[in-house]
């Protein structure tokens, strides 16, 4: 539970990419935040320390599909959310 608390914390005072904004709710999932950025560029930092990130374009129960990736710009490519340990988006133009 505070890993959970630590990411969220660390997802709000971070800015990189998209314009979206990160309004958590009480009982909010990072599935549920994700869906809300969807067509937003986000960054996803992985629970292995990885960053990768995009356009957002769909998110499941258990994947994101992250399009027009950053560096490779005319890939896409897919995550398990379980792997997800912070999102990131720009809340500040």
């Amino acid at each position: 539970m505070f890993l959970h608390l630590l990411v969220f914390a660390f997802a709000l005072a971070t800015t990189t990419f998209g314009q979206g904004t990160l309004d958590l709710q009480p009982n909010d999932t990072m599935q549920a935040l994700l869906q809300r950025q969807v067509g937003q560029a986000v960054e996803l930092r992985m629970t292995s320390g990885e960053k990768i990130g995009g356009k957002l374009e769909k998110v499941t129960e258990k994947l994101v599909y992250l399009s027009q990736i950053t560096g490779v710009e005319y890939f896409g490519g897919v995550v398990v959310i379980e792997h997800v340990a912070a999102l990131v988006v720009r809340t500040k133009k």
